[in-house]
Parts: structure tokens; C-alpha cells; sequence
């Protein structure tokens, strides 16, 4: 065995050791976005309930809360693709959901400020009666 064929034997290892932890890598790598996936839905979700959109959003939220669990079911059966798409339609209904639920706390507030403002027009004018002409 001369020099040179002493050389090529360890980068030929170093060479098959390298390909193995890519390859190794690009597998595991499947299951890591799934897993990241379903947990930011999961936040998506929460997020949503904490904003109230389970009383002002219900059907939303319910298809959310839904395409969780069949995720969640998913990832347990090692079906990532499956998960991680039930994972951003359950994420997308949850955010559909706290819009909607944003916007009826926002179109509640307005009306009751249009409510307010009626009421002092309404004292006013009659303050404004009663007030002695000069």
C-alpha cells in the first residue's frame, strides 16, 4: 500500500461518515418541522380562545380545535406530511377565528361609543333647553 492509497482510505471514510449524517439529518428533519408545526398551531389555537373567539367565532374555532386533533392523531402515527397540513389549516381557523372575534369586540366597543355619544347629545340639547335665554 503506498501513500497516496493510505490518504484515499481515510477521506473515503470520512467521505461515507459525512453522506450518513446528511442523510440521517434530511430524515429526522421530516418529523422536527411537523412536531414545530403542530406546536405553533397549538399556540394559534390558544391564542384564539384567550381572545374570546370561542363565544364570538364558535365555528371557527370548532373547525380549529378539530384539525388539531387530527393532527395531533397524525404526528402520533408518524404521518408528518398529514400533520404538519392539518397543522396550518388549524392555525389558519384559528386566526379566521380571532379576527372575527377582534372585530366584534371592535364593531361592540363602536357601538357603545355611538351609544354614549347619543345619550350626551341628548343631555345637551336639554341642558341647553332649560338654560334661560338672554
Amino acid at each position: 500500500m503506498t501513500n497516496r492509497d493510505s490518504i484515499k482510505t481515510p477521506l473515503t471514510a470520512l467521505a461515507a461518515c459525512i453522506s450518513a449524517v446528511v442523510l440521517m439529518t434530511g430524515c429526522s428533519s421530516l418529523k422536527t418541522p411537523a412536531t414545530a408545526d403542530v406546536a405553533v398551531s397549538r399556540a394559534a389555537v390558544d391564542n384564539a380562545a384567550s381572545a374570546g373567539a370561542a363565544d364570538l367565532a364558535p365555528d371557527e374555532m370548532r373547525s380549529a380545535r378539530e384539525k388539531m386533533r387530527m393532527a395531533n392523531q397524525a404526528l402520533k402515527d408518524r404521518d408528518y406530511k398529514t400533520a404538519r397540513d392539518l397543522a396550518d389549516q388549524a392555525q389558519a381557523d384559528a386566526k379566521l377565528a380571532q379576527s372575527k372575534a377582534n372585530s366584534a369586540k371592535a364593531t361592540s366597543a363602536a357601538d357603545e361609543i355611538n351609544e354614549n355619544i347619543r345619550v350626551m347629545r341628548e343631555e345637551l340639547d336639554r341642558a341647553n333647553q332649560q338654560a334661560p335665554k338672554q
